[in-house]
């Protein structure tokens, strides 16, 4: 075989380059059924076409509970005492905070300086997912987030992903290990041991990547208008690539400021995490890959199982730029006038209500919509941003996990300094 063909099979081997194959294959076939057949059929093709996303999505989350579990345990028995985890977790949540703060400032400037909502008027608006979406805010309280946060079962919290509780109980269990020293070890070995076996999992569930890919492209481009969508939204959703680009700006000239030259090597390690992130909308797919990717990088491995479960609750940098973006965006379509004071209770409002809805669907919604009617502003309005909420959601999620991987690192590159 000569070197040209073996470069040649290499680059089609690698799961960034066949995931962008995907994406543009995805798209094509999905433009294709939507010029040339019926609405029904259309709709019908793309609920079947969307399972192969759903599949991979599954595959993904069948993993991550015990991932986490494993991981975090095993790594806060390696730190061996509170001292150590409350050194990191101060560290985590100093950064979580900020880049939260920043992300929600962001999306605030833009939205007052480029107006996207002032004299727009939109048709046909539907109302009937905005209700669904609303009726989620209901019983937004302190008690829920609470609750939310604690598990009353490890099992029910494994059994549905909740990554926070898990944490919580994880933290507990590892600090219990830990102070029981020696005997502790035979069970801590063998959840070493199982991590190893779950990230083996995850090189075999990687290789359905392209095809889940595949398939939630062509699902949305079959049953969606593209060019009538953006034209009809060309000034909100260009207004958020503005922002979601200086929020993209910003983190990496903090990556920079940071790890210096070794933020390039991030960034090529995480571009496939990005890219899947970006194709099937969720961050939380690309979960265990970007575990064993900042593993690789050179974070110690119970750095990364600490920080990135915690990173997935509290460090969504991208959703929390959309919810100050998206709430002010439809008091402007409304004529709803927020001062600058208001508009700032907003964004405290919203640091502190998005920390407590990990996990649920469409969840930067449900805090929009919460926010909307704290603020007096039509919950409804909920409804004239769903039609481009997906496309929207491809950036929130891969500025997601950009976020997380690099608040990973930087506090991995402290701890090796400290």
């Amino acid at each position: 075989m000569s070197t040209t063909e073996t470069q040649k099979k290499s680059f089609l081997s690698n799961l960034t380059v066949q995931i962008i194959i995907a994406m543009l294959c995805g798209a094509f076939l999905g433009i294709f059924i939507h010029n040339n057949y019926i609405e029904e059929d259309a709709k019908s093709f793309s609920d079947k076409i969307k399972m192969l996303a759903t599949i991979f999505i599954r595959l993904v989350q069948m993993i991550i509970s015990p991932l986490v579990f494993t991981t975090l345990v095993v790594g806060i028995a390696k730190l061996g005492d509170i001292k150590a985890v409350g050194r990191i977790g101060g560290k985590a949540l100093l950064w979580f905070f900020s880049a939260s703060l920043v992300s929600l400032l962001i999306g605030m400037f833009w939205v007052n300086t480029l107006q996207p909502g002032v004299g727009l008027k939109l048709g046909n608006v539907d109302l009937t997912t905005a209700t669904e979406v609303a009726q989620k805010t209901e019983g937004f309280s302190a008690q829920n987030f609470v609750e939310h946060i604690i598990p009353k079962s490890i099992v029910e919290a494994m059994a549905t992903n909740e990554i926070l509780q898990i944490v919580i109980f994880s933290i507990f269990f590892g600090l219990a290990a830990a102070s029981i020293g020696a005997n502790a070890k035979p069970v801590v070995n063998a959840l070493d041991k199982t991590s190893h076996i779950v990230l083996k999992m995850v090189n075999y569930v990687m290789k359905f990547a392209p095809i889940g890919v595949f398939g939630a492209i062509a699902g949305v481009f079959a049953i969606k208008d593209v060019n009538e969508l953006l034209v009809t939204y060309a000034k909100f959703f260009s207004s958020f690539l503005v922002g979601i680009g200086s929020l993209w700006l910003f983190l990496l000239v903090i990556g920079y400021i940071f790890l210096k030259s070794h933020m390039t090597t991030l960034l090529k390690r995480i571009v496939s995490p990005l890219v899947i992130a970006f194709g099937t909308t969720s961050s939380e797919a690309v979960f265990p890959k970007l575990t064993e990717e900042l593993e690789r990088f050179g974070v110690k491995d119970k750095i990364v199982s600490f920080m990135l479960p915690l990173g997935y609750s509290f460090n969504l940098d991208g959703s929390m730029m959309y919810m100050t973006f998206a709430s002010i965006f439809i008091a402007q379509v409304y004529g709803v006038h927020l001062d600058t004071g208001t508009q700032m209770t907003m964004l405290f409002v919203l640091m502190l209500t998005s920390k407590g809805i990990a996990g649920v669907p469409r969840a930067s919604l449900v805090v929009v919509a919460a926010t909307c009617g704290m603020f007096k502003i039509p919950i409804e309005g909920i409804a004239l941003i769903l039609p481009i909420d997906h496309f929207c959601d491809m950036f929130r999620s891969a500025t997601n996990v950009l976020g997380n991987a690099l608040a990973t690192s930087v506090v991995g590159s402290w701890e090796k300094d400290s």
